[in-house]
């Protein structure tokens, strides 16, 4: 059984389907969107990054081109292993296993935290936050990417497959925490559309990712991101 950080929220998309989403994370954001708007706000060159929930670590090598250091931290021990695989040979990149909640990482440690989809979903998320400002160095930044569910092709189909989420409550509480929201549209690029196919499996119930597979023709997707960010 592989094991899993005490307290860890499940991320059933990766956890159970890392390869799926592998080919996710390469049809995201083709543009550039995302990190252009990061750049821009706390460049990391010469810093040292926090990766929080990096899964495989797909992001951990594009952070190493410029930054003098980055950890990954991943509560799911086999993907923490997996990234470690994907950075053998980056000698400015370490990856440990740890929960958001509580970092391994000494105070004041790092210049930029990075999130992206994970754990960090709003109300609740409280400890994680706690533990950033602990790690952060004056001056630092922390950027958390999440779903913007108010607008574009995938925001659709993601208020259909959780129709309880309540956008509003989410920003009141990311205001309250000191927080700015960017909003931005990104895009799935796909190759084929068995990858789209693969990809909604692991995003939406199946009978919803049938339908909208059905649905949306063609190989991309308009996609409404939220970028939070906040300087400490």
């Amino acid at each position: 059984m592989v094991a899993i950080v005490s307290g860890a929220v499940p991320s059933p998309n990766i956890w159970n389907s890392p390869q799926v989403y592998e080919v996710e994370n390469r049809a995201v954001d083709p543009d550039g969107v995302l990190e252009a708007a990061m750049r821009g706000l706390r460049p990391w060159d010469a810093a040292a990054v926090l990766d929080v929930g990096c899964g495989t670590g797909f992001h951990l090598p594009g952070f190493a081109r410029t930054a003098s250091r980055v950890i990954g931290v991943e509560p799911h021990a086999g993907l923490a292993e997996a990234a470690r695989r994907r950075v053998a040979k980056l000698t400015n990149v370490t990856v440990r296993v740890g929960a958001a909640q509580a970092l391994p990482l000494p105070d004041s440690s790092v210049d930029v935290a990075h999130v992206r989809w994970a754990y960090f979903f709003g109300p609740g998320c409280e400890p994680g936050l706690a533990e950033l400002s602990r790690v952060l160095r004056r001056g630092g930044a922390a950027f958390v990417i999440d779903n913007d569910a108010t607008r574009s092709t995938f925001g659709g189909w993601f208020r259909r497959g959780l129709p309880s989420y309540d956008p509003g409550a989410v920003e009141r509480f990311w205001t309250r925490q000191g927080f700015t929201r960017e909003a931005l549209t990104i895009r799935w690029e796909f190759e084929r559309r068995e990858d789209l196919a693969a990809v909604l499996a692991i995003e939406f119930p199946a009978e919803l990712a049938a339908r909208i597979l059905a649905e949306h023709p063609g190989l991309e997707v308009d996609y409404a991101v939220n970028l939070w960010w906040r300087y400490y």
